[in-house]
């Protein structure tokens, strides 16, 4: 059956493409997070460990993509974090898009537009370099 699928995807007009968010029906309504993101529930649940109230054991999995997300993520804390989803979330924007935009930082919305494809047509360039702006500002002036 996987090879079945694996040739529809390959031959067909199913095939998935990030470029115009066909990523699947697994993600169909799914929520997309960004590394930030990623990083803060990490690290709430490895606080927990400490505290005792979480007696999970850590995996070796669990440590190196906490050690992944510290190493990528561009906002720091959590207050960060919520600020530039309110900041992505003003447009029409797909889940993907906003944790794309927020994983990458670009500075300028060319930039946006050319890693981002899907954005070309969903969101004018004015709009998406204000958000940019914001964004970079939450990085800038970060605790």
């Amino acid at each position: 059956m996987a090879s079945k699928k694996r040739h529809m995807i390959r031959g067909g007009t199913d095939q998935e493409d990030a470029s115009t968010l066909k990523l699947g029906d697994e993600f169909e309504g799914a929520q997309c997070l960004y590394i930030s993101e990623v990083r803060i529930i990490l690290e709430a649940q490895e606080d927990s460990k400490e505290n005792g109230t979480d007696n999970r054991p850590r995996t070796n999995v669990m440590a190196k993509t906490l050690d992944y997300v510290r190493a990528f993520s561009r906002f720091s804390n959590i207050e960060s974090v919520r600020e530039v989803r309110q900041v992505l979330l003003k447009e029409n924007m797909a889940q993907f898009e906003v944790a794309q935009i927020a994983n990458l930082c670009c500075e300028d919305a060319e930039e946006a537009k050319a890693l981002i494809p899907s954005l070309e047509n969903k969101v004018e360039a004015p709009e998406l370099q204000e958000m940019l702006s914001q964004m970079l500002t939450i990085k800038k002036f970060q605790g």
